[in-house]
């Protein structure tokens, strides 16, 4: 005898749906995934909010007695307490009273006033590089995720071949190599043998910013060297990756079966084999959309670009606390806000993850 229908018009059983959310469309195993995940990175937050408090002042010395030695050691004991407390170091108080303090103005959104830009604040600060960040690594990480999934999944579909040959040297050499290292050869050759491209900045000194293609053309022109740079050394980890998975899923019955029934290659890579053998890819790409707020540090060093890299290296040098803790706040702010869309595109890609964890 059959079973029975379910409110919902599905039979229950062995093969069933599972049951629905009421009033909200969603499976329960997949709410039951989603709330444990929300619950998984606020915990993780506190963490990192906790570590960001903590870590910063395991530093030798303090920012109040950096700021005095720019004044040649000249303030009084009263101005230096006073501007320990300004930043929220005051000796006189404990770590826990300070920890206390610091999550009640993070609640706020209120992240401190920094040392090295003193007295701008430091939201102002990140602000202010952010847009450089995003522009610039941002579109290289998007660039050269596309192109390696690209080149990785037609190696994997000539494997064995010239293409695949070529390219596989190719890329193992070129990962193989230092980061600085590639980043100092291309400045060194195309920005000062051959004077091609700017050498440092993200625009020319004594140019007005605005929305004219001058301008707009200059910042290109300033990018074009970094934003390769980068490119061309990550590009062999999306695509060795790309082409060691997909190598593993054309073996797979379903795409010897796609296969015989004389699907074109667009089809197969796309709609059969290259949906599931890019799923071990998603997480490693929204690690590095995460990251793209912190930006690429040795690119924006080396280049001396205007991002919230270079900006963490200045506030480390000039060992201004709350600038560091405010960019290491929201750069663990993006890192798991990418990580949980990550693992909402896996539980759409692949429906088994939330009922695995749901059980």
């Amino acid at each position: 005898m059959a079973p029975s229908p379910s409110p919902s018009g599905r039979r229950n059983g062995s093969g069933a749906v599972p049951p629905r959310c009421e009033g909200r469309g969603l499976p329960s195993h997949a709410m039951k995934y989603l709330l444990r995940r929300v619950l998984f990175y606020l915990v993780a937050f506190w963490a990192t909010i906790t570590l960001n408090f903590f870590l910063p002042r395991l530093m030798p010395g303090n920012p109040a007695e950096a700021l005095m030695s720019k004044f040649g050691g000249r303030l009084n004991p009263l101005a230096l307490h006073a501007i320990a407390i300004a930043f929220g170091l005051n000796v006189h108080e404990s770590l826990w009273t300070q920890y206390g303090q610091y999550l009640v103005q993070v609640m706020h959104g209120n992240l401190g006033t920094s040392l090295t830009f003193y007295p701008a604040s430091v939201f102002s600060v990140i602000a202010a590089a952010l847009p450089w960040t995003l522009g610039l690594v941002g579109l290289s990480t998007v660039i050269s995720f596309a192109l390696g999934i690209g080149i990785g999944a037609l190696s994997a579909w000539r494997h064995g071949g010239r293409f695949d040959t070529f390219m596989s040297t190719f890329f193992t050499f070129t990962y193989a190599f230092p980061y600085f290292w590639i980043a100092l050869t291309f400045l060194y050759v195309v920005g000062f043998l051959w004077g091609a491209l700017p050498l440092s900045g993200a625009y020319t000194t004594g140019l007005i910013p605005g929305l004219s293609w001058s301008f707009v053309l200059n910042v290109l022109r300033h990018g074009i060297l970094p934003a390769f740079t980068i490119v061309f050394t990550s590009l062999g980890y999306w695509a060795v990756n790309m082409r060691n998975t997909m190598i593993t899923t054309l073996s797979e019955d379903y795409v010897v079966m796609a296969e015989a029934k004389g699907l074109t290659l667009r089809q197969i890579l796309i709609g059969y084999a290259g949906r599931n053998a890019i799923l071990p890819n998603i997480t490693g790409f929204a690690m590095s959309l995460g990251f793209i707020v912190a930006g690429a540090i040795l690119t924006e060093i080396v280049f001396s670009y205007p991002g919230i890299g270079y900006l963490l290296f200045q506030a480390v040098q000039q060992e201004d606390y709350p600038l560091i803790q405010g960019i290491l706040l929201i750069v663990a702010f993006a890192v798991l806000a990418a990580n949980f869309v990550a693992d909402l595109m896996y539980s759409l890609l692949d429906p088994r993850v939330t009922i695995g964890e749901s059980q």
